[in-house]
């Protein structure tokens, strides 16, 4: 029963925190924080999928786990825009901003995820060498959920990027595409 509650206690806590992230990505980063929150969005609605399929227990280990991965998606989601606006001080076009700023955000977003990837592996070993497999469970979690924030934020969030940065340069004819 106690166990039930912190689990239901813990999914509450992580919703409200998603909501929390995707308001102030879209409050402090406005149109490229709509399309990194419907990123967002698509990457929970993957992960969903997937536990679903495989099938995972969420426990309280993974949800924390699922929770992480939902941060590591936000990381790479700020670690690109932030890229982007140095790139539009810097006096470059919009597209050339985006295109620039996902290159260069790119080395850091795989380092992390690669180096939480080994640590997921190194944790799911030795907890199946001791037996622990509340602790396999959060590295299983955690492991899918940092695969796929790795893919919504380079395909997913890069696509929307790019796309309505060709609108805008079609619209307003302000730079060359």
């Amino acid at each position: 029963m106690l166990g039930a509650d912190s689990l239901r206690k813990s999914v509450i806590a992580g919703i409200t925190g998603l909501c929390l992230v995707l308001l102030f990505m879209i409050l402090y980063y406005r149109v490229p924080g709509v399309m990194a929150s419907i990123s967002l969005l698509i990457y929970a609605i993957i992960v969903l999928a997937i536990f679903k399929m495989i099938p995972v227990t969420l426990t309280l280990s993974g949800v924390a786990a699922a929770i992480l991965s939902i941060g590591m998606a936000v990381d790479a989601n700020i670690l690109i825009f932030e890229r982007m606006k140095d790139e539009i001080r810097a006096g470059r076009t919009m597209l050339s901003s985006v295109n620039i700023g996902f290159n260069r955000a790119w080395p850091a977003i795989r380092d992390g995820n690669v180096s939480t990837l080994i640590n997921c592996a190194i944790l799911y070993w030795f907890s199946d060498q001791l037996g622990a497999t509340i602790v396999q469970g959060f590295a299983i979690t955690l492991a899918i959920g940092v695969m796929i924030s790795m893919f919504t934020a380079i395909t997913i969030s890069r696509t929307f990027t790019v796309s309505y940065t060709h609108l805008r340069a079609h619209e307003t004819d302000s730079y060359l595409v």
